[in-house]
């Protein structure tokens, strides 16, 4: 097989025979949307969708110094993690700059499992490793080991407790447990990437196939249908949550970013990053660096990456994600903009698209907050 031959998940000829539209993605065979990505992502909203996430990197790191390695590799405070439990952080280079965002499971007292983007997971891995050294823990590459599905929307919860006899009803937000789903052994972890409630199910590759046919099955009166890359790309840009490498990236540190709350300074012992990020955080404080901010448009052109945010013929920002949002039926962006234009209802802030200014209300993030 060749590299340049793209990977493809254990349900490849599920979402063929399903018609799906796939896509290359970080080096993956991905299914970007089965028929309309509008249906799509409402259903996620109002009802569920289920999406085949077995592009991520997982990476085990066991041992009895494995908090301690995730400690000093990563910039928030693994070790205070409980078991069962997960954490969003990040994972910095020496010089602050964001190498990936992640979620950190804590599966046991000496077991973790990271999960890095697709797009990241060989470089999250080889750092991981890097940092490994001196510390009695091992890391290990569990790419292949698991096969990922998420049930995301209101109906989510429903669907899965017809399949599992697990307690959902006492996993919290941000919680993992291992459990029994349509007879399959999965970590039940509720997390996602939509905005709404939900579930993603790690599984053997084997176990994939089953398990995706009795979620279809148990949530055919629910309204569930399957769901691509692309309206996940819409769910998480309406809910406000970054996407690596548009709104992180190397040359940004967690502060400029506007996450500097995963940076925990206050965690024992030292850090990769520690000192550079220190500086960041100063340098933030004295002069606020741009601010991640939410776009609507006043008309119907769309906003893409890279386009400069204008204000008084001066360009003060630049667009990191942009979309139609089938949620509140207008085009919506993030992007970074300076602070001076930056507060929600800041009058004269338009997009330059193919040169024309284009007017842009400016709003707090999230776009979109579900009902609790």
């Amino acid at each position: 097989m060749s590299s340049t031959e793209p990977r493809r998940t254990a349900l490849d000829a599920l979402h063929r025979s399903l018609g799906a539209t796939m896509t290359d993605f970080a080096g993956w065979d991905m299914p970007l949307r089965y028929g309309s990505e509008r249906d799509e992502h409402n259903a996620v909203r109002t009802r569920a969708g289920l999406f085949d996430l077995s592009h991520m990197g997982e990476i085990a790191v066991t041992g009895p110094a494995a908090a301690a390695l995730l400690d000093h590799a990563l910039v928030g405070n693994i070790g205070g993690v409980k078991p069962g439990r997960a954490r969003y952080t990040m994972i910095c280079r020496e010089d602050g700059g964001i190498l990936d965002d992640l979620i950190v499971y804590r599966l046991g007292d000496t077991e973790y499992l990271v999960v890095a983007n697709a797009s990241n997971a060989q470089v999250v891995l080889d750092a991981l490793r890097e940092r490994a050294a001196g510390f009695d823990a091992e890391v290990r590459d569990d790419r292949d080991a698991y096969a990922l599905l998420a049930v995301q929307g209101p109906e989510s919860q429903g669907i899965l407790a017809s399949l599992t006899d697990a307690d959902l009803d006492g996993l919290k937000y941000y919680a993992g447990l291992p459990g029994t789903v349509a007879g399959v052994p999965a970590l039940i972890a509720r997390t996602g990437y939509t905005g709404e409630d939900g579930f993603e199910l790690f599984v053997k590759p084997e176990h994939a196939v089953e398990l995706w046919q009795a979620l279809t099955k148990a949530g055919e009166g629910a309204g569930l249908v399957p769901c691509g890359l692309s309206c996940r790309d819409t769910l998480r840009l309406e809910a406000g949550m970054p996407l690596y490498g548009n709104e992180l990236s190397t040359s940004l540190t967690p502060f400029d970013a506007g996450f500097g709350r995963v940076v925990k300074f206050e965690k024992e012992g030292d850090f990769v990053g520690r000192a550079a990020l220190a500086e960041a955080a100063e340098r933030a404080s004295a002069q606020p660096p741009r601010v991640l901010v939410g776009l609507v448009a006043e008309g119907r052109r769309v906003p893409r990456a890279g386009y400069a945010v204008v204000a008084g013929g001066e360009v003060v920002g630049e667009v990191t994600s942009g979309a139609p949002s089938p949620t509140l039926g207008k085009p919506i962006a993030m992007a970074y903009v300076d602070p001076a234009f930056a507060a929600p209802g800041t009058e004269g802030v338009g997009v330059d698209i193919r040169g024309s200014h284009e007017p842009y209300e400016v709003v707090a993030l999230p776009f979109y907050k579900r009902q609790k």
